[in-house]
């Protein structure tokens, strides 16, 4: 019989009972096939547990079935009820979020501390938030003459497929629950890298008593699983957060019933620094903007410029300012604020940029080539995919390192003259989904965040969230928004509604 829960020991103490299934109408079934999918610890790069792969066709299969099913229930379910079962989900959360935190971080190599804890705290917040919608959907009335009545109606789309990337397995996971706050079901792929945190969640939500088939779980990769959920006929959009070659074969794909599809993709965000800024602020929120989340950030503010009269103090600040507050080791570690990355494939992939770097000439202010010397002395973590925060300083907008998305703890730094220079220099990029200025002149900060070609930007800061705030980007970093009230549209579909009062 094949096993659908493990028992798993945890580097922070103590075990957990670890689903493997698929969570399909609120129940754990056996896959359809043999295909296993690997969590592996990212600080050792040992093996956790394999999860069991879905079908891309029976499985896939079973799991829009029973969403479809269900969709007539929870579409009709009273917006007061859906409220209440959202707020009772987030309770449920907030009681299991030590266990949800730890799980978190064994799975994505997250530092507890540092992120993984905020990640749930974030979860409860978001649902909560949307909760606060769920009875609240607004329309619009309108009497063009005495003889009419006009309004709308916004009504869910049917099943939505929610595609989560590994960054941020729990947190983006949770701002995809919009989809069934406006009345959708859905189906969720997890990322192949990072399994096992949504299948530990899914208990949270049988628990408080969400219908069958409203939420459904499927592990798999996006080749065979995610593709199979973009060409389906039965789910009617597609929302998805990942990089931005994969979000273009996602949209090639539901094509094919001309299905919505909200794309969070790729970016290489760039940061401004102008020399009345303020010095300490823009060295601290500059380092916060990429060194955080070991820079597995798609917004993270990646590329940055600084006004050349400040250059060279600016660099070497930051340069210290990260050498004495990012610490890397083991993700359960006191004091930890950088872990290592996601896999194997992915350190490889930033040490080639930072070496392509090197090549280019930019000069390494910070990190460089090869495992940090903690983690290279550590018996337990020399075997992880660990990444030294690196500064490459030097850089022109022409460089590689400047134009392609790392997805790492690495920044690069250039300069600039003119206001001009620095715009023309923000928006010579592909992508356009964060950005950043520093600056203490109101009227260059506002002009700035006016003409950056950028979903969102930070004005004295970098990658704040606000859930009351939309968040997604332009050009290759993809097209719809989620998060605030922004957010519900992308779920819903706007139905116009004429009454004749007259003859």
């Amino acid at each position: 019989m094949t096993e659908l829960f493990q028992e798993i020991e945890l580097p922070s103490g103590g075990s957990y009972n670890q689903p493997l299934g698929l969570f399909i109408n609120n129940e754990w079934v056996a896959s359809s096939c043999d295909e296993k999918i690997e969590s592996i610890d990212a600080s050792t790069g040992e093996v956790i547990a394999a999860v069991q792969a879905a079908d891309a066709k029976l499985d896939v299969d079973k799991a829009v079935d029973a969403a479809r099913k269900a969709f007539p229930v929870w579409r009709d379910t009273p917006a007061t009820q859906k409220r209440d079962l959202l707020l009772k989900l987030a309770t449920i959360v907030e009681q299991n979020a030590e266990q949800l935190a730890k799980v978190e971080s064994l799975d994505s190599g997250k530092p507890l501390e540092a992120n993984a804890k905020d990640d749930v705290g974030a979860i409860t917040q978001v649902l909560k938030y949307y909760a606060g919608w769920a009875d609240k959907a607004p329309g619009q009335s309108f009497s063009p003459d005495a003889n009419t009545l006009t309004y709308t109606i916004h009504q869910p789309l049917g099943v939505v497929g929610c595609i989560i990337p590994f960054n941020y397995p729990l947190a983006m996971m949770a701002w995809k629950w919009t989809a069934i706050a406006t009345g959708n079901t859905a189906v969720f792929k997890s990322a192949e890298q990072t399994p096992l945190s949504i299948l530990f969640f899914a208990n949270l939500v049988k628990e408080a008593g969400f219908p069958p088939g409203v939420f459904n779980v499927l592990s798999g990769t996006g080749a065979k699983v995610g593709d199979a959920m973009a060409k389906h006929l039965g789910i009617d959009k597609i929302a998805f957060t990942g990089s931005t070659p994969v979000g273009q074969l996602i949209q090639q794909s539901a094509a094919v019933n001309l299905k919505p599809v909200t794309l969070e993709c790729g970016g290489k965000s760039p940061n401004v620094i102008f020399e009345d800024a303020d010095f300490h602020k823009a060295v601290k929120w500059t380092a916060e903007g990429i060194f955080s989340n070991m820079g597995q950030i798609c917004s993270g503010t990646s590329r940055c410029f600084v006004q050349e009269s400040i250059y060279d103090k600016f660099v070497d600040a930051l340069a210290k300012h990260v050498e004495e507050n990012y610490i890397v080791g083991h993700p359960t570690e006191p004091g930890v604020k950088v872990g290592p990355q996601i896999s194997k494939r992915q350190q490889e992939r930033i040490q080639y940029y930072i070496q392509k770097g090197i090549d280019e000439g930019c000069r390494v202010a910070l990190g460089g080539p090869g495992l940090p010397d903690s983690i290279a002395q550590s018996e337990k973590c020399k075997s992880g995919f660990y990444v030294k925060p690196t500064i490459l300083a030097n850089v022109t907008s022409s460089h590689i390192v400047a134009r392609e998305e790392i997805f790492g703890p690495v920044i690069v730094i250039g300069k600039f003259s003119t206001y001009d220079e620095a715009l023309e220099i923000a928006n010579d990029s592909c992508y356009g989904l964060g950005s950043a200025v520093f600056t203490q002149d109101i009227t260059k900060a506002h002009k700035f965040a006016s003409q950056v070609e950028a979903g969102v930007c930070y004005v004295n800061s970098s990658n704040q969230v606000d859930f009351a705030l939309p968040f997604g980007g332009v050009k290759m970093s993809g097209h719809g928004r989620e998060l605030g009230e922004y957010g519900l549209g992308n779920f819903t579909s706007v139905k116009a509604v004429y009454v004749n009062l007259g003859n």
